[in-house]
């Protein structure tokens, strides 16, 4: 079967719109997620993190490691046998129906266990905020569950 122009020219077009219309329908159907819900609010409150990163570079490193059971956070060694109050947000940047929220909770070693069952095998970026003393201190890393 041999085409003339004027036939090349319209199955040009009807690709053309094709392809257009397979485009708007996948941008239309994408799910953009926000960093957060409260976005604008926690930007107000950015100076508290600033504060908080501070405090935290004051003491030893907060350790974060995990075994096949659990996440595993060691607190600083000058905060072992204070109480400590505050949460570990495990914030899934793909996804934020994995997000977790875990109160600080310590043994007399500093200590938290976090089960695996309910943390997705996943990457997270661990935001552990916590109070001790009448300071605040606040730290993130990066952690892939496995």
């Amino acid at each position: 079967m041999k085409l003339n122009w004027g036939n090349k020219l319209v199955l040009v077009f009807i690709v053309f719109a094709l392809l257009m219309a397979t485009l708007v329908y996948k941008a239309v159907t994408t799910n953009f997620e926000l960093v957060s819900k409260d976005y604008y609010k926690e930007e107000l409150r950015y100076q508290e993190k600033i504060d908080g990163k501070q405090n935290a570079a004051d003491l030893s490193k907060i350790m974060i490691s995990q075994n096949s059971d659990a996440v595993l956070i060691q607190y600083p060694k000058e905060l072992q046998g204070q109480a400590l109050q505050g949460e570990v947000y495990f914030y899934c940047p793909t996804n934020s129906k994995l997000d977790h929220r875990v109160a600080v909770q310590t043994d007399a070693n500093g200590l938290q266990q976090i089960s695996k069952k309910v943390v997705a095998n996943t990457r997270f970026v661990v935001k552990i905020k916590w109070a001790s003393g009448g300071k605040e201190y606040y730290m993130e890393e990066n952690l892939s569950v496995e």
